[in-house]
């Protein structure tokens, strides 16, 4: 396994850290969710005591904790193949459990509904698809933004949060621009126009709109069904294959957007926002079965221009969407199970949450290596799992992560304790007689 980078805090911390992420390399059962401690010499006291220290250590930067997360996407996106890479923008709250005893639940829809919110942009490839790395995180509280970007001020909606993003990215080093992929939550004709002002290409799904198309005004949903559609190739869509299809074309926004604005009276106004005209590319895709019944469709709008990617490789860039999704399973339900962690405040999960984002990038590294002795690997972590794969995947990421938990604290067990002891120790286990 490649070696951990480390974030520039004192070496002391440094040791820690290390320790931390090793604990997290785990898929962790629901009601044992704390942080785990590997066979060595040092107690499990000890152990939590020192993560204890460090989730709640004020001298621990967000900043910092990105920073071993942003080396490691640089390194793997200056060696994809495209000429541009995926960042892709997000929201998951985070529930516990109403007794747990945290300090600094924020309400999220209403009164009633209190947690955590999570935003996160993930460096997808745009090579195969695979995550790359969390590339920035935000945990919203009752205190304010936590935030791995310095001085992020808590926005009054998602839609605003996304340019402040989208404008830190160009200081993160990558190598390459990147096309921002974001779900209709946030289709936006007024935030369109900032962004495409702002010289960033975006890939949004937005619902049905009035556009302008051949000289003529048209609902989307109208100029598909003139379109001519193709299919591109077989792909997986819960658990079953579908057919994607995928048609083009060009369109105009024309119209005024609209904003909700608060009247010196409290009461909501919609303000007219004019703008110019902005062309766009309008990419519709389908999922259809083997009969030709349509399973999903998405229509998209981007500026991304077409020496970049064709229309094809804009439907696939939307498909990756939902490894953000896939992240936020493992973060909550299929790996590191956070809505069970015991943390009482916002900034000691915003660190635990960094710390197992990192495990992640451990993992997503070993599943996008397709060297012989990876692929070995990968098949060794999953037999050390115990896990049963469905056809035709012979590995999945929780799989892995108990893998290597299993084989990590084989390590460290050999490390204070002989094989020859060991295999003399088992021989006292009972065994069924086979005879």
């Amino acid at each position: 396994m490649q070696r951990i980078a480390l974030p520039p805090i004192d070496k002391r911390l440094k040791a820690r850290y290390l320790m931390l992420v090793q604990s997290h390399l785990r898929s962790a059962p629901k009601f044992a969710a704390g942080v785990a401690s590997l066979p060595s010499t040092a107690s499990a006291f000890a152990a939590t005591q020192a993560a204890w220290r460090f989730l709640n250590n004020n001298r621990v930067s967000l900043a910092a904790l990105i920073d071993p997360i942003r080396t490691v996407a640089r390194e793997r996106f200056a060696a994809s193949e495209m000429s541009f890479g995926l960042l892709v923008h997000d929201w998951s709250k985070l529930t516990f459990a109403k007794n747990d005893g945290k300090r600094d639940l924020t309400e999220i829809s209403h009164p009633k509904d209190r947690g955590y919110e999570l935003t996160t942009a993930l460096l997808v490839s745009a090579d195969d698809g695979n995550p790359v790395a969390p590339m920035e995180i935000q945990l919203k509280t009752a205190d304010g933004m936590l935030s791995t970007r310095p001085r992020a001020a808590a926005p009054k909606s998602h839609h605003d949060q996304v340019l402040p993003t989208m404008k830190a990215s160009h200081n993160w080093g990558l190598a390459k621009p990147l096309v921002h992929v974001i779900d209709r939550e946030l289709d936006s004709v007024d935030h369109f126009r900032q962004w495409d002002a702002k010289g960033e290409k975006f890939l949004v799904r937005c619902d049905d709109r009035r556009v302008r198309w051949e000289e003529g005004s048209h609902l989307l949903s109208e100029i598909r069904t003139q379109l001519h559609f193709r299919m591109i190739k077989d792909v997986p869509y819960h658990d079953v294959t579908a057919e994607l299809w995928v048609a083009e074309t060009s369109v105009i926004l024309d119209k005024p957007a609209y904003k909700k604005v608060k009247t010196k009276e409290g009461k909501s106004k919609r303000k007219k926002l004019s703008g110019k005209p902005l062309t766009l590319r309008f990419v519709t895709v389908q999922l259809r079965d083997s009969t030709g019944n349509i399973l999903a469709e998405w229509i998209l709008l981007s500026n991304v221009p077409a020496a970049w990617a064709n229309a094809e490789k804009l439907a696939f860039c939307y498909y990756w969407r939902w490894r953000i999704e896939s992240f936020f399973k493992l973060l909550k339900g299929h790996g590191q199970q956070v809505e069970q962690w015991q943390q009482e405040t916002g900034p000691a999960i915003a660190r635990r949450l960094l710390v197992a984002a990192m495990a992640c990038v451990v993992v997503w590294q070993l599943q996008a290596d397709e060297s012989p002795e990876a692929e070995e690997l990968k098949g060794v972590l999953v037999r050390l799992s115990g896990r049963q794969m469905k056809r035709p995947r012979t590995y999945t990421t929780p799989a892995l992560l108990a893998g290597l938990w299993v084989m990590l604290s084989m390590l460290a067990l050999l490390e204070v304790v002989d094989l020859e002891r060991l295999q003399v120790l088992a021989g006292l286990i009972p065994v069924i007689n086979s005879g």
